[in-house]
């Protein structure tokens, strides 16, 4: 290598660094166009890594002009050009046109140009279209799918187009090749699947296409590329009509809320707490899930299944103590593709039962005022409350209810009352209770005083 070339390759290294780490766009005044075209010129500016400030792609370059504008009338404009070696390999362009400020040249396609005014450089590179144009001829699925995605097969040309950076770098203009289809989407607010258009996007022509299954039947179009569209003759190819085979599944469980302020209840967030506990689930499939069924078991991998139930919607009471789980499975129509919903925990807590012996329904209203046992998982009750004499004052058939201390409609004198108590626990805990109850500080309200002609 000569010395001119070694200087020269330095020179432009250096030039191209700079202009790299700035951001340089060369001169702000000066201007490079072309003339003789039939349809605009596409530019792009890319990266400054590549040291390019920028790239123009011409339908043909055949009887094209090429020219730079200087921003000095009196300055020495020099041409030079770059292939895949980059700018430090750069010649010298003979037969450079000059008219006061403006210098051309007849275009040289794909191919790289230094333009030197002074101490200042433009770095570009020229595409000729017509050497990577794009023809697309048709997308066609392919005959093997699977439930997780599609493949597409493309049948057209268009090579990839390629550039070089002014230190050599090989590149490719991205040529935004668009891939259009409609999937669904779970709307979480509406709580359903929403259909929506998915487009992707390649920067090359891809002889084949690998995309997530969509959820809906649908066709696929594929168009491009960019510099047709810039130029108003896109290429567009339509699939066939894909039938769809994926399944997706969205679920929810909302569970029944009481508000009983004698129950123990577990304040965790989760599925569950004293039983019986009453659970709707609901599961959303897609259009495909065909075969749909929620299943119970007490073990999270479902080896034992104590439930199957063919609907969307279950709801289901929990009467026994211990850890429940559930799930929903939907299958396509050939039984090859299913999803399945989250797995729901549901843990029905051990049963207690304890009984109050004292209380004043008169003295304070709304501060033990009313007889309540304390439960938590009882599922099957049955109290009586006695006086003295055997006469019943009052039956419960639920552990949320209470006494409130009358008989046939008005209170009873304070003393002493017994209750009988006959209740199951969701664990199968039985309980038979016998005790008294004590009513004190008995003071007559202004509904009435004691009516109890027993005692």
């Amino acid at each position: 290598m000569n010395k001119v070339i070694m200087q020269r390759l330095k020179k432009t290294i250096i030039f191209a660094l700079i202009a790299a780490a700035q951001g340089v766009v060369g001169s702000a005044q000066a201007q490079v166009s072309f003339s003789g075209n039939t349809l605009p010129v596409y530019s792009e500016k890319p990266a400054a890594s590549t040291g390019l400030n920028s790239i123009y792609v011409l339908n043909r370059c055949d009887g094209v002009t090429m020219s730079y504008t200087a921003a000095n009338a009196q300055a020495a404009v020099v041409w030079l050009k770059y292939g895949t070696q980059g700018g430090g390999y750069a010649e010298d362009i003979s037969g450079v046109r000059k008219d006061g400020a403006v210098t051309s040249i007849d275009v040289i396609p794909n191919t790289g140009y230094i333009i030197e005014e002074d101490s200042k450089r433009t770095y570009v590179w020229v595409v000729n279209y017509q050497d990577y144009y794009l023809d697309l001829e048709a997308i066609t699925l392919d005959v093997e799918q699977d439930c997780g995605t599609v493949m597409l097969n493309v049948a057209g040309s268009g090579a990839d187009i390629n550039y070089y950076t002014i230190t050599g770098v090989p590149k490719k203009l991205d040529r935004e090749m668009k891939l259009t289809y409609n999937t669904l989407e779970w709307n979480s607010d509406e709580l359903r699947w929403d259909e929506k258009q998915v487009e992707e996007s390649y920067d090359v022509l891809k002889p084949s296409i690998s995309v997530a299954a969509p959820f809906c039947d649908t066709q696929f179009t594929l168009t491009g590329d960019k510099l047709l569209r810039f130029w108003g003759s896109e290429e567009q190819v339509e699939s066939t009509t894909y039938a769809t085979k994926a399944v997706a599944v969205e679920s929810t469980a909302v569970q029944e809320e009481r508000e009983n302020s004698n129950e123990k209840k577990v304040e965790s967030g989760s599925l569950g707490g004293s039983a019986p506990v009453t659970v709707t689930f609901t599961a959303y499939p897609t259009d495909a899930a065909i075969h749909k069924e929620w299943q119970m078991a007490r073990d999270a991998e479902f080896a034992d299944i104590l439930l199957r139930k063919n609907e969307e919607e279950v709801t289901n009471t929990f009467t026994e103590a211990g850890t429940f789980y559930l799930r929903f499975i939907g299958t396509n129509a050939d039984g090859d593709c299913e999803a399945e919903s989250e797995t729901y925990t549901v843990s029905i807590g051990t049963s207690s039962l304890e009984c109050p012996n004292v209380f004043s329904p008169t003295s304070s209203e709304g501060v033990n005022d009313e007889w309540k046992v304390s439960y938590k998982s009882i599922v099957e009750f049955q109290c009586c409350i006695f006086n003295k004499w055997g006469v019943k004052m009052c039956e419960l058939s639920d552990p949320s209810q209470g006494w409130d201390g009358k008989y046939k409609g008005k209170y009873v004198k304070s003393g002493t009352y017994y209750y009988v108590i006959q209740a199951r626990g969701a664990d199968g805990q039985k309980y038979n209770l016998k005790g008294d109850i004590n009513i004190i500080n008995y003071s007559t309200r202004s509904t009435g005083g004691s009516t109890d002609t027993t005692e």
